[in-house]
């Protein structure tokens, strides 16, 4: 018996998720005027890949210092939150980068702990927002909003670090 992959369909290619990567980082920039440092916690899978080509995006547009630090989580059991390394947060302008919303759930746990410090801001980011979250999550900065149903799932394809598409199934 076959089994029947599922359909999907491309909402972004690669250079469109490129040109909407600009376009967050200069919002970015915009919504924080007169930061000297500003600091990307990409969640480790292809939220880091985002993370990783809007602090390119940022160095060549801006003097801005923009240092970057991975977040490790299960997505699916999401107890334990690590940094990938100890960086003293008080004061600091902490951005969330994720690739998709789905639920909400993996940025909400993934603030875990930004929230046992004292930032001065903790702004998120996703590349791709859905509809119908279960968790109370509105991305601050958002590439692409869709609207979807609850059966749909959403799904950012890289290669190394580069992002070569979005799909919804």
């Amino acid at each position: 018996m076959k089994v029947r992959q599922m359909e999907r369909k491309q909402i972004l290619t690669g250079a469109h998720a490129e040109m909407k990567i600009r376009r967050l980082a200069y919002e970015i920039l915009e919504h924080n005027p007169g930061e000297r440092e500003l600091l990307l916690a990409g969640i480790k899978g292809c939220g880091l890949v985002v993370a990783r080509q809007l602090q390119s995006v940022l160095s060549g547009i801006s003097n801005v210092a923009v240092k970057l630090i991975s977040v490790d989580l299960n997505k699916e059991h999401p107890g334990l939150v690590t940094l990938s390394e100890s960086v003293a947060l008080d004061g600091r302008v902490v951005i969330l980068v994720d690739d998709v919303t789905n639920s909400g759930r993996t940025l909400l746990y993934a603030m875990r702990p930004f929230l046992e410090c004292h930032p001065r801001k903790i702004q998120t980011l996703v590349l791709v927002e859905r509809s119908h979250k279960a968790y109370p999550i509105h991305p601050d900065f958002t590439g692409l909003r869709l609207a979807t149903t609850m059966q749909d799932h959403v799904r950012v394809e890289v290669e190394g670090d580069i992002i070569t598409g979005a799909y919804i199934q």
